[in-house]
């Protein structure tokens, strides 16, 4: 079996995808890319070790030809150039300070009509790993229909990463109790 690993895969890529989904390949950290993808292949020509892959991973790949499959296209958690993420960003920049100002184009000086506005927005939603583009999606969609929400296209490892940020954040509920008689109040 002929197998090609995308080169968009990265060599941290493929550690953090051969620890996630527990794939039996022993590397060590001065193994190089090609160490990497030579182990993979290795692993794709023994038959005998291509049981089927059950644990819940992000990745969601279940079996060995989701495996394949996943490594012979492109990494869809590649990284932008310097010069598209400096192109995102501004747009990002023009974006906040339009929703900062009340979301009024006549205090934008770069934005000249609503549709130009959206263009950008579709844009960018694609590269929802970037917090600043999130974070354009979520001041863009306050007070939008449901219809005309912008929902940024988060990668599974990104989402894990926020969703766990969210759980170890501690919650804690901001009331006030209010009791007659001689009152003591502290701010911590």
């Amino acid at each position: 079996m002929e197998m090609k690993i995308d080169k968009t895969h990265s060599r941290l890529d493929l550690i953090e995808l051969i620890n996630t989904i527990d794939i039996p390949i022993v590397f060590s950290h001065v193994d190089n890319k090609k160490d990497i993808h030579r182990k993979i292949t290795d692993l794709f020509l023994d038959t005998s070790l291509q049981k089927p892959l059950y644990s819940p991973n992000v990745y969601k790949i279940n079996t060995y030809t989701d495996l394949l499959f996943y490594l012979e296209k492109a990494n869809p958690k590649k990284q932008l150039s310097v010069k598209e993420k400096k192109e995102i960003m501004k747009i990002c920049k023009h974006i906040i300070f339009y929703c900062k100002n009340g979301k009024c184009l006549e205090y934008s000086d770069y934005y000249n009509d609503e549709q130009q506005l959206k263009d950008d927005m579709d844009y960018i939603k694609r590269w929802g790993d970037i917090p600043s583009v999130r974070r354009c999606c979520r001041l863009m969609n306050d007070g939008l229909k449901e219809h005309e929400q912008y929902i940024p296209l988060v990668s599974p490892q990104v989402q894990l990463i926020i969703n766990n940020k969210i759980k170890s954040k501690p919650h804690i509920p901001t009331t006030i109790i209010i009791h007659k008689g001689p009152h003591t109040i502290s701010f911590k």
